[in-house]
């Protein structure tokens, strides 16, 4: 566990494919450097060398049992926890990650069936109690989000998963944020990209004491 008053903040970017993660998590810790906040950007799957590679492995190819799947994203998670998250969020620099834990609650059980207790055991062993402080769900429409993810260029596994597949995640999200309201703030990713991040902006400096 982490010392809370030594620790950086945790903030995470969350939505279905194409709701703009990407693009506000980079507007975001672009705006927090201008703050003078020390800021580490990272995403899942992803963000330590191990974790990279099982990225590869889960959106270049599929066929697992579900529970493996979601293992498989559970093993990428602690590495990347291990590796780049603790160690920055001890030094007192805060994190911005594009996708972390509700993804696969979104992605692997509500979309995908798997047991929800699955989720839970693998989360108490693997996020030793570190949660982000504040999440951001963009909420979209499948149909743009997926026109928008096709109109980036070719699409990997989970981008071509069918619209009824995109549309048990979204409801996944809403779910999530409806638990979590302490945590969790549900976004309209209509709005444009500058709307979103002054939005987003306005919550970090409310909620987590950002500098002026």
């Amino acid at each position: 566990m982490l010392k809370e008053r030594e620790r950086g903040r945790f903030i995470t970017l969350e939505g279905g494919e194409g709701s703009g993660k990407s693009t506000q998590a980079l507007r975001l810790a672009s705006a927090l450097a201008l703050c003078g906040v020390p800021v580490l950007r990272t995403r899942e799957p992803g963000g330590a060398p191990g974790s990279e590679r099982i990225r590869g492995l889960l959106l270049g190819g599929g066929g697992w049992d579900g529970v493996a799947e979601t293992m498989l994203h559970f093993a990428a998670r602690r590495e990347h926890l291990a590796r780049t998250i603790i160690p920055a969020l001890s030094a007192g620099i805060w994190v911005v990650s594009d996708r972390f834990v509700d993804s696969t609650l979104a992605y692997q059980c509500f979309a995908q069936g798997v047991p929800r207790r699955v989720w839970d055991d693998l989360a108490a062993l693997s996020l030793e109690g570190v949660w982000p402080d504040l999440t951001f769900i963009l909420d979209l429409a499948p149909e743009e989000g997926l026109a928008r993810a096709a109109a980036r260029g070719p699409v990997n596994r989970y981008e071509a998963l069918d619209l009824a597949f995109h549309a048990r995640v979204r409801d996944g999200f809403r779910a999530v944020a409806a638990l979590a309201p302490a945590r969790c703030v549900l976004l309209d990713a209509t709005d444009s990209p500058e709307g979103i991040a002054a939005a987003i902006l306005g919550i970090v400096r409310a909620r987590l004491r950002l500098p002026s």
